[in-house]
């Protein structure tokens, strides 16, 4: 029988920005993977019925022996993804058995039960939706000789997080047609977009950071000291 809510979460990037040879999703923070904490965070979540991980095909065997280590038990499958994150979440989708489902990325590990479930809400009720912070600088529009051309209104602009919440049929179908007209999308949003469904934004926190670069790991290594002081 189909669930109700499932986390697609993708993993497969290598990633160059970190500078280091293991890719961002696998370092480890405080003994356990960044991917782990990611996974830790929708395993807690009791309304979440199943997790998809999504990982590079070298990966799938240590990733389904971390997920019998750390006792993730809402994990249904670990595919393989593709060279694109797009043809990641495809693939993920396509192994999901839920109505509707959260796509999140691995290297976000500090995202809130609270604000996952205001996203989740949301989309059940506006049809899809996505976390965001409002942009706090000024941001410009270049041109490809360096001089600017156009600056934006900030009070109109977000800068989209995950996860993101669609009906599966919808986001599959987002997925399909943008395979049929050759479209790589930024996010997957955007390919909802195209299907004329409107996407809601939730207002998230700034502390959801994507972990990608050495100055993000240090941000990380004081949010998990912030966490265990609050819990403490």
């Amino acid at each position: 029988m189909k669930k109700q809510v499932g986390a697609v979460i993708v993993a497969a990037g290598k990633g160059s920005r970190m500078g280091t040879p293991e890719s961002k999703q696998y370092l480890r923070l405080e003994g356990k993977p960044i991917l782990i904490h990611t996974m830790m965070q929708f395993e807690q979540m009791s309304w979440v019925d199943e997790i998809v991980l999504v990982v590079g095909a070298q990966d799938v065997e240590r990733c389904t022996g971390w997920v019998e280590e750390f006792n993730l038990r809402k994990v249904t499958h670990i595919v393989a993804g593709g060279a694109e994150r797009q043809y990641s979440v495809y693939q993920g989708l396509l192994a999901a058995n839920t109505e509707w489902v959260l796509i999140h990325d691995g290297v976000r590990p500090f995202v809130t039960e609270e604000r996952v479930r205001a996203c989740y809400e949301a989309a059940v009720q506006q049809g899809a939706s996505v976390l965001a912070v409002p942009v706090k600088d000024t941001i410009k529009q270049v041109n490809e000789a360096g001089m600017i051309v156009h600056t934006p209104d900030r009070r109109s602009l977000w800068a989209i997080q995950t996860p993101q919440a669609f009906r599966r049929s919808d986001v599959l179908r987002a997925h399909e047609q943008a395979v049929q007209d050759q479209v790589v999308g930024t996010d997957d949003a955007m390919l909802v977009e195209r299907l004329g469904i409107g996407v809601h934004v939730v207002e998230g926190e700034y502390t959801n950071i994507k972990i990608t670069t050495p100055e993000d790991l240090v941000s990380a290594q004081f949010w998990l000291q912030q966490m265990r002081e609050e819990q403490s």
